[in-house]
This record gives C-alpha cells, sequence and structure tokens, in this order.
C-alpha cells in the first residue's frame, strides 16, 4: 500500500504538453503584428509562464506596458480558437492515469491556467470526467504559489494535503506544494528553461518522465 492518498498535478509542462498551441497562438500574434516568428525550443522554455511570458518573449513587454492588455486579449483569443490543435497527454503520461485510476488513488490537476482556458481543454482532451479534482487559477481565493488551491483540491478530495503528491515544473508549482506540506516532485520532463537551477527549488524529488511517478507509490 501506498502512503500518498492522491496524485496532483499541475497542467501546462506537467500532464498535458500545451506549448504547440501556445506557441501557435504567439506566432500568428506575431505574424499579424509583422514580426518573425519564435523557434519553438525558446517558447517551450517560456510556456509555463502563460501569456505574461509569451508575450515578453515574443514583444519585449511587461505586463504593466500599455500595449501589454490588447495584444494578451488577441493572444487569448487566438489560442482559445487553437486550444487543443496539437495539445496533448505528455508521453508515458495516459499509461499512468490508466495505473492510477487501477489504484484507489485519485489524481487531480491544479493549474494557474484561468478556468475558462482550463475547461475546454480538459474537455477536449476528454479528461474532465476522469480527474478527481480540478482546480484553475480564478478557482480558490489565490494562485499558486499560494497554497490556497491546493488546500481547496483537499478539500474536494477529502484527501489531507500531507498524504498527497503534487507535480509541477515550475518553482511556484514547488512552493505551492510545500507551502500545503505537500510531497512535491519537479517535472524535469517539462517546460524548464536551460537556466533553471532545480535543485535550489528544494522539491522532495526529480522526475525524468511520468513513469517515474510510479516509484513513488
Amino acid at each position: 500500500m501506498s502512503k500518498y492518498s492522491a496524485v496532483l498535478f499541475d497542467l501546462d509542462g506537467t500532464l498535458v504538453d500545451t506549448a504547440p498551441d501556445l506557441g501557435f497562438a504567439l506566432n500568428a500574434l506575431l505574424q499579424q503584428e509583422g514580426r518573425p516568428s519564435i523557434p519553438h525550443h525558446l517558447i517551450r522554455a517560456e510556456a509555463s509562464n502563460g501569456s505574461a511570458g509569451l508575450l515578453g518573449l515574443g514583444f519585449g513587454i511587461s505586463t504593466d506596458d500599455v500595449n501589454y492588455p490588447p495584444l494578451q486579449q488577441r493572444f487569448i483569443q487566438l489560442y482559445q480558437q487553437n486550444i487543443a490543435r496539437e495539445s496533448i497527454l505528455f508521453s508515458g503520461m495516459a499509461a499512468v492515469l490508466s495505473q492510477l485510476e487501477a489504484t484507489p488513488i485519485p489524481w487531480g490537476i491544479i493549474t494557474n491556467k484561468p478556468a475558462f482556458l482550463t475547461t475546454p481543454l480538459l474537455a477536449q482532451l476528454g479528461l474532465i470526467e476522469r480527474a478527481a479534482c480540478i482546480v484553475s487559477g480564478d478557482t480558490a481565493s489565490h494562485s499558486k504559489p499560494h497554497p490556497a488551491p491546493m488546500l481547496y483540491a483537499c478539500k474536494l478530495i477529502a484527501q489531507p494535503p500531507e498524504s498527497c503528491i503534487y507535480i509541477g515544473d515550475a518553482e511556484r508549482d514547488i512552493k505551492a506544494g510545500k507551502n500545503a506540506r505537500m510531497t512535491t516532485l519537479t517535472a524535469r520532463y517539462g517546460y524548464i528553461d536551460e537556466h533553471d537551477d532545480l535543485e535550489s527549488w528544494q522539491a522532495d524529488g526529480i522526475i525524468d518522465h511520468p513513469n517515474d511517478l510510479l516509484q513513488w507509490l
């Protein structure tokens, strides 16, 4: 028997590879503005940081720039129109979810992605009914790295945070999990920038492939 009673995933860069569709939307916007496309490997490294990170990459602007709100609105519209064009579960993740579903250990999702984007993406991937809980960036009173969404997820699945594993590919994911007293795992297969110092995040472990999670269970 596992000492863990639930497995919780970050969404972008941990459970689902959404970078292709985020990149498609960004490059479509850049094309509309007469700017050159960004290579996929650069987009992938920034994908976990959402529209703020991607627009910063593509246009060199921050969220307090006067041009940011209209660009963000257009980017989100393009992304909504192509939200599951190429997004898929990471390689090996389908088997991991199937194995979890064959046990009493529920799995769920905690993401900073807003619900109006999270829900249609998961619906098109057929994951909504399978997940024991789905907590989006605007579901709880705060988003990660605050522990509020983590604790909210635990209430939904009626499990104590101390017996939950949380897997993410960004430092805020690990901070959120630690703030909620969960066991934390860094997904090195996710959207990791070459300058990220994963050891400094002080997760309980680092996994190189979704299947590595099963060794923790």
